[in-house]
C-alpha cells in the first residue's frame, strides 16, 4: 500500500519540482536577458542530470565505474528520442537557431569522441576508457560551458514573454524545483522497481527499463513542462545540454575516478546513439522546428530501440 502511495508523491514532486524549476530558470533568463535556451543548456540540463551524476560518481568511487557508460548511453538515448519526441506530440517544437548552429553539433561531436574512445584509438588500452580520457572529457565541459556563457554575454537579448520574479525567489524556485525534481525520481524509481519485481518482472528488465527511464524523468518532465508553456528554448536546451553534459562531465568524472571497462555491446548502442543524434539535427533543421509527426517517429524508434535491448539481454 505506502509502496503505491509513495510512487504517486514521487510522481507529484517531479511533476511540481518541474513547474518551479522551469519559471525560476525562465524568470532568470529575463532578468539577465539572454535566450532561455541557454539556460536550459546550463542551469536546467544540468540541475535534471543530478541522478546521472549520482549515480556515476558513487559507482566511480566504489571501483564499479562500468555503471556509468551504459546509464549515459541509455539516458541520451531517452533524451533525444523520447524527451524531444514527447515535447512535440504536445506541441510542436521550435529549434532555437544557434542551436541548430552550435549545440547540436556539439552533441554530434562529443558523440563522436566517444565512440572514439570506446574503439580506444591510440591508447593502448582496448576495452577501457582512461583516466586521460576522463580528464579530457573534463576539459570538454569547461570549454562548452565557457562557449556558451561567453556566447550569451555577447548577444543579450529582451526576455522572453514569461513572469519576471526577484532574483532571489528565481534562486530559491530552482534550488527547490530541482531538490523535488531529484527526491520525486528517486522514490518513482525505487518504488517502481519494487513494485515490479513483485509482480513478477526480473530485475535485469527492470534495470534495462524502469531505472533507465527513472533517471532520465527530471529530463522528461522538466522538458515537458516547458514545452507546454511555450518556453522551447528550455526544452530542446534541457534535452540537448543534458546529453552534452552526461558525457563530458558524468563519463568525464566516472572515467577519472577509475577507469570505465567497455561492454562490446555497447559499441553498437554507440553506434546507434551517434545515428539519432544525426536524425535529430535533420528533424530540428526541417522547418527549424520538430513537429508531431517526427515526435511520434522519434518514439517509436526508442520503443524499437528498448525491444531490441531487452531481446539481446535474453538471446
Amino acid at each position: 500500500m505506502w509502496t503505491y502511495v509513495l510512487l504517486i508523491v514521487g510522481f507529484v514532486l517531479l511533476i511540481k519540482g518541474a513547474d518551479f524549476f522551469v519559471d525560476g530558470a525562465s524568470s532568470v533568463a529575463g532578468i539577465l536577458k539572454i535566450p532561455s535556451v541557454v539556460i536550459g543548456l546550463t542551469i536546467v540540463s544540468i540541475g535534471t542530470s543530478c541522478p546521472e551524476a549520482a549515480v556515476s560518481i558513487t559507482s566511480g568511487l566504489s571501483g564499479n565505474a562500468d555503471i556509468s557508460l551504459g546509464n549515459v548511453i541509455g539516458s541520451n538515448m531517452f533524451n533525444l528520442l523520447m524527451v524531444i519526441g514527447v515535447c512535440a506530440l504536445f506541441k510542436v517544437v521550435p529549434t532555437p537557431k544557434e542551436m541548430l548552429k552550435r549545440d547540436m553539433w556539439w552533441n554530434i561531436a562529443v558523440t563522436l569522441v566517444l565512440l572514439g574512445f570506446i574503439f580506444n584509438f591510440g591508447s593502448g588500452k582496448n576495452g577501457y576508457i582512461t583516466r586521460i580520457e576522463g580528464i579530457l572529457l573534463l576539459l570538454g565541459i569547461i570549454a562548452y560551458i565557457v562557449f556558451v556563457v561567453r556566447s550569451a554575454l555577447k548577444n543579450r537579448v529582451e526576455g522572453d514573454d514569461v513572469k519576471i520574479l526577484p532574483m532571489w525567489l528565481s534562486i530559491i524556485y530552482i534550488v527547490g524545483g530541482v531538490a523535488a525534481i531529484i527526491f520525486g525520481g528517486d522514490m518513482v524509481v525505487d518504488n517502481a522497481s519494487e513494485i515490479a519485481v513483485k509482480l513478477g518482472m526480473s530485475k535485469t528488465l527492470v534495470g534495462l527499463t524502469i531505472v533507465a527511464i527513472g533517471t532520465s524523468l527530471p529530463e522528461l518532465v522538466t522538458s515537458v513542462v516547458a514545452a507546454k508553456k511555450g518556453n522551447s528554448g528550455i526544452a530542446m536546451g534541457n534535452a540537448i545540454g543534458s546529453c552534452i553534459f552526461n558525457i563530458l562531465f558524468i563519463l568525464g568524472i566516472a572515467s577519472s575516478l577509475s577507469p570505465i571497462k567497455v561492454d562490446p555491446d555497447l559499441l553498437v548502442d554507440t553506434i546507434i546513439l551517434l545515428g539519432v543524434a544525426v536524425m535529430t539535427l535533420i528533424f530540428a533543421k526541417t522547418k527549424e522546428s520538430v513537429n508531431r509527426a517526427e515526435g511520434a517517429v522519434m518514439v517509436l524508434c526508442y520503443c524499437a530501440y528498448t525491444a531490441y535491448i531487452i531481446y539481446r539481454c535474453y538471446s
